[in-house]
């Protein structure tokens, strides 16, 4: 990803939008033949004369148009003809940002892979499910990284979109008229880069297009954000019911050796927020000055590289992470039990509801229950076996029924169908 937006390969792109065009004015009979190909064969691309010529310039496409100039002799004169700065820029950028989503969307079909490991191997591993960080009703390992499996299945069909939604290239002119660029061209030229043809376009493409694809890129970070708290959470002392991976030469800090803590979730948090800011950034930069004002060029030459790439350590990281997720079933089944059985109050209220109570009076017999077995730890089954009013609807057996986590599990096959696993 690095390499891609390098300035040797942002400014080779560049010159392949260029030949482009002349290709497409040549056929056009606007540009002789013979001069397109002297041109390609002798331009070249060298960094630094165009660093050179830059900070004379001031002006990075005129810069890089007189080097090719220098290059290609007398015939120089055709290059960019009838063309605009932007022309280039915006649909190389185009071309950029397509190959940068080729690579995050390999890096998220990795990232599915390994949660869809994790979920049908933990498919029946008992946990508590939690609800305001208190236990709810019992759930599975295998649910719970089931059901980021199907939200990064919504991240990679929105990121596919984005990819579509930023093919977009125009050649359009200084104001996006036509006026010195025939719209063959830019129909060709967009052709052959695989992108659309801008509907209509001023001196730039608008960039709510740009917005909408770093808003993606943002989304992407927060499902990995909330990946990395669940982590977080289960890693904590506590709870210990999964943890990061631990290299044996690793440590955790430097005062204290025992300590084995969620650096690489706690990373992936941190940069998610990068992403947002690098988002509301690019929503600022829509609002420009009628046909278009320079406001937005320093911002995206920041924004762009920085959130794909950092979008890319950060699927590649929680890949790793996820391959090598260490998880403590044994943990998990204590803590299951460690509230002694209030977690299937539900069911027992569901069970005196079908035996002829109201909600109202069956709740209020299975909450009595609870919080006394809950605030003097008792085992909730002995407290609804001791109690009268419980026992008049409901018998031993339908109460230990009640109280059987595989109830919970029941459908786990037919959720994992519905997701695709």
């Amino acid at each position: 990803m690095g390499a891609l937006w390098s300035d040797e390969h942002r400014l080779r792109v560049m010159l392949d939008v260029e030949l482009l065009v002349l290709q497409a004015q040549a056929r056009l009979g606007l540009v002789p033949r013979s001069a397109v190909a002297a041109i390609r064969r002798r331009a070249r691309v060298n960094l630094a004369r165009i660093r050179q010529r830059e900070a004379a310039t001031q002006h990075d496409v005129i810069a890089f148009i007189e080097h090719l100039e220098d290059h290609v002799g007398p015939h120089g004169r055709y290059l960019h003809f009838g063309l605009t700065s932007s022309d280039v820029l915006d649909t190389s950028l185009a071309v950029l940002l397509q190959q940068a989503t080729d690579l995050l969307l390999k890096d998220l079909r990795a990232l599915l892979a390994a949660l869809a490991a994790q979920a049908r191997r933990h498919k029946r591993t008992l946990m508590v499910g939690r609800t305001h960080g208190v236990h709810a009703e019992p759930t599975s390992f295998g649910l719970k990284m089931a059901m980021f499996y199907d939200a990064f299945r919504r991240q990679l069909r929105r990121l596919e979109r984005a990819r579509d939604d930023i093919g977009v290239g125009k050649i359009s002119g200084a104001v996006g008229t036509f006026a010195n660029v025939d719209p063959q061209v830019e129909q060709a030229v967009c052709r052959r880069l695989r992108l659309r043809p801008a509907p209509i376009s001023t001196q730039v493409i608008q960039r709510d297009v740009h917005a909408g694809y770093v808003t993606t890129l943002a989304l992407i970070g927060s499902s990995l954000e909330q990946l990395a708290t669940e982590i977080r959470h289960l890693q904590r002392t506590e709870v210990q019911e999964a943890e990061e991976p631990f290299g044996r030469h690793q440590k955790g800090s430097s005062a204290m050796p025992h300590k084995r803590n969620p650096i690489v979730c706690e990373r992936i948090t941190g940069m998610s927020r990068l992403l947002r800011g690098y988002a509301l950034a690019a929503m600022e930069n829509i609002a420009l000055w009628h046909e278009r004002d320079i406001s937005h060029s320093s911002v995206e030459r920041v924004i762009l590289p920085d959130a794909t790439i950092t979008l890319d350590y950060m699927l590649q990281t929680m890949t790793s992470l996820m391959r090598g997720l260490v998880v403590y079933p044994q943990r998990m089944r204590e803590n299951l039990e460690s509230t002694r059985g209030v977690i299937y109050s539900g069911q027992v209220l569901l069970a005196l509801m079908r035996g002829g109570l109201s909600r109202t009076q069956a709740y209020e017999l299975v909450q009595r229950c609870a919080l006394a077995a809950w605030r003097n730890g008792d085992a909730f089954t002995e407290r609804l076996l001791q109690d009268p009013a419980i026992r008049k609807r409901l018998t031993p057996a339908a109460i230990r029924r009640c109280v059987d986590p595989r109830v919970h599990l029941r459908h786990v096959d037919r959720i994992f169908r519905r997701v695709g696993l």
